[in-house]
């Protein structure tokens, strides 16, 4: 009968020093041989011992799929530990994959909630002339606009640090903007349906308004910023 591993077994003393001396070295060469003959395996292990412990299983894709891309992700962050801050390593790896799958989970499930959300409510609201008004007729590249201000604001997602509300309406701004066609009717006299956008956030994000309100600040300027120039203010 095979032994039970424990956590000793596989990340113990030995790959907590190795972690030290792979983040001293200097040789490129030297760094790659601590990994693969003391770490590689026990963050292997490691890896597919949180996914099926904790059951953070994604959807859509299989399980072989979804370890080798947190494995991709721990090992971008290894270099970020500081055995200073974090004691140990074998926690702080623990911990980043846990973060990073259910920060991935939760990601695929709003993407599918989001464009459920958007089919389900956008037909009625956007046949609904009392909730659209006329945009003064000008030359404008809308389209333009909003693909610009679509790609500053998944950067601005993926590299700042968000509550999740803010997070919650920073993926639902994204999924508007790619319907954006709808919501700008170009060529039908530049109808726009003004209370569609804070209706469908509401839908897809369960936030109140109010809640959307203080979570839009954070956007505010991503929005001023992209405009001023593409209208050269």
């Amino acid at each position: 009968m095979s032994r039970k591993r424990t956590q000793k077994e596989y990340f113990g003393d030995a790959q907590e020093k190795a972690v030290i001396r792979f983040l001293q070295s200097e040789s490129e060469y030297e760094r790659n041989k601590i990994f693969n003959e003391y770490l590689r395996e026990p963050l292997v292990i490691m890896v597919e011992s949180i996914i099926r412990r904790y059951k953070l299983h994604r959807k859509g894709i299989t399980f072989e799929e979804n370890h080798a891309d947190t494995m991709s992700f721990l090992i971008t962050k290894t270099e970020k530990f500081d055995p200073l801050q974090n004691h140990k390593a074998y926690s702080y790896f623990g911990t980043i994959c846990k973060n990073y799958l259910m920060g991935a989970i939760q990601k695929d499930t709003k993407s599918i909630n989001r464009s459920v959300s958007y089919e389900d409510i956008s037909t009625e609201l956007e046949n609904n002339p009392e909730l659209t008004y006329i945009i003064d007729e000008q030359e404008v590249d809308y389209k333009g606009i909003i693909t610009k201000l679509s790609q500053n604001l998944e950067d601005f997602i993926a590299t700042t640090d968000l509550n999740d509300n803010e997070r919650k309406l920073g993926y639902a701004l994204l999924d508007i903007f790619d319907h954006f066609e709808d919501i700008f009717q170009i060529g039908l006299g530049n109808k726009f349906n003004k209370n569609l956008i804070l209706l469908s956030l509401r839908e897809m994000t369960s936030l109140s308004t109010k809640e959307i309100r203080s979570s839009m600040k954070k956007f505010t300027k991503i929005y001023q910023d992209t405009l001023f120039k593409s209208l050269n203010i």
